[in-house]
């Protein structure tokens, strides 16, 4: 899976690791719904750390369609509450 963090790049996401990611999408979720803002930024930062620490750099010279885009550290809880679906940023 292709992710791309907007601002940043372009991140390829093996297999194996979607379900720490949907883990650490569970936990945004929840912080969102509880309107909890230092537990959203928290869990906003894990999630993206852990799709750079898990996913490989895709060069930025390679231009391709990303299966799934995520918000940057500094988008606002309003912001990504609109962005979330039942399932979260991360479908599965």
């Amino acid at each position: 899976m292709i992710m791309r963090i907007l601002g940043e790049g372009q991140y390829e996401i093996a297999e194996q690791h979607m379900d720490q990611l949907n883990e650490l999408d569970s936990a945004l979720q929840s912080a969102a719904d509880a309107g909890d803002e230092a537990a959203f930024t928290s869990a906003l930062s894990a999630l993206l750390d852990a799709v750079r620490s898990l996913g490989t750099p895709l060069p930025d010279e390679k231009i391709t369609p990303s299966d799934l885009v995520l918000p940057d550290e500094g988008t606002s809880l309003t912001q990504v509450r609109q962005l979330l679906s039942d399932e979260g940023l991360i479908p599965g």
